[in-house]
């Protein structure tokens, strides 16, 4: 039984945390869009630590012409406070926002500093309006952006900018691809993965985003809430879903009003 929900995580794992680029390089950049830079490259905050390494080697690489860090406070900053504190004892993480916490995290560990953050929004729907507002404001080309976020959530995020500013060229690259294993009878993740959640949560986090993206009256799409555009969601995501709800139906996350979108 251990070894079909290893595979049914990976199955959602694999959905959600979608890459469209095999490395975060000119050349791949190049090969996918027919250019060596796009516009921007955004990191949002609700992403673990490996979030701000991809940031890091995006902006050594020179990926893009400039570099956000997007996120205030929202359902994961209290564990990515905790985890930059575990990084680095000496900063100081208490209220802080994502972005501020990936900003410090990437000059301490690579000496490196985004060229904007935003600081308030709460939820993947403002991360993006936010985010746009800050494009405007600033007058920042914005045609293609390259979307780094929490591999959970990233199908999500791309969802979000489809259905705000279909125009946008948006290529994704997760924060990490985790494999989850079976070792001894329990789930681990076949590899370190810098800031990982515990299994429980990512179990939580997946088995949250799929009710999301599915379009039904409970969900986030046109015949819901009508946050995201419609998605197809492939029949194997499904089933593996389904699944899982026989035995972790009660993991479901469901949304926080904490973290509500400001009317």
């Amino acid at each position: 039984m251990d070894q079909k929900v290893a595979e049914y995580i990976n199955i959602l794992g694999n959905y959600l945390g979608k890459r469209d680029i095999k490395e975060i390089t000119s050349a791949a950049i190049t090969k996918k869009i027919g250019i060596e830079k796009a516009d921007i490259m955004v990191l949002f905050g609700g992403s673990i630590l490996a979030g701000g390494d991809v940031l890091a080697e995006g902006m050594k690489n020179k990926v893009a012409k400039k570099y956000i860090i997007v996120g205030g406070a929202g359902h994961t900053t209290e564990t990515l406070r905790q985890k930059m504190k575990i990084e680095f004892p000496d900063m100081e993480t208490d209220e802080k926002s994502e972005a501020e916490l990936f900003s410090k995290y990437i000059e301490k560990k690579y000496r490196l500093q985004p060229d904007y953050i935003e600081k308030e929004s709460t939820n993947c729907g403002n991360n993006i309006t936010y985010m746009l507002n800050l494009i405007r404001k600033n007058r920042i080309d914005s045609n293609t952006m390259i979307f780094t976020q929490d591999a959970t959530m990233q199908r999500r995020m791309e969802a979000t900018i489809n259905k705000e500013s279909p125009d946008k060229k948006i290529i994704n690259y997760a924060s990490y691809h985790a494999t989850v294993v079976v070792n001894n009878g329990k789930l681990e993740y076949k590899d370190v993965i810098s800031g990982m959640w515990t299994m429980e949560r990512y179990i939580t986090l997946l088995m949250g985003e799929i009710p999301r993206l599915t379009d039904n009256k409970d969900g986030y799409g046109p015949n819901g809430k009508n946050y995201l555009p419609h998605i197809d969601i492939p029949e194997n995501v499904m089933k593996a879903f389904d699944e899982m709800k026989k035995k972790y139906g009660s993991l479901i996350r469901v949304a926080n009003p904490l973290y509500a979108s400001k009317k």
